[in-house]
Order: C-alpha cells, then structure tokens, then sequence
C-alpha cells in the first residue's frame, strides 16, 4: 500500500465507522525487498513464505500492548 493509495482510500471509507487495515502481501522476502521503500506507514505486510508472521509500518497501536 503506498501513501497515495492509503490516501484515497481513507478518503473513499470516511463514513465506514469500521477501522481500516491496509495489508500489503507478497510471495517472498525477495519482492518485498523490490518495494519496501514505497510501503506507506500505519499498514501492515504479510509475506506468504513466512505466513506466521507479520510486518507492522510504525506498529504504535501494537507496541502498546507490550508495555
């Protein structure tokens, strides 16, 4: 999920009374390296050779459960 697409979707969900999440999946580490520079922040990414786990951009909301 890049930033403008981040954009225009919270834009398009502004009544949904719903908490957006915005994941970005990939095959493999190797793709996920091709584009993590256009990864926006505040979206998640989940890469399907490590599906037990996943990527948190500025991961604020879950940080805070470990306090």
């Amino acid at each position: 999920m890049s930033e403008i697409r981040v954009m225009k979707l919270k834009k398009q969900l502004g009544k949904c009374t719903a908490t957006p999440i915005f994941v970005t999946t990939f095959l493999n580490k190797k793709e996920f390296r091709g584009w993590v520079t256009e990864i926006a922040w505040e979206t998640e990414v989940w890469i399907a050779e490590s599906p037990e786990h996943m990527i948190h951009f500025n991961g604020y909301k879950f940080l805070e459960i470990h306090k």
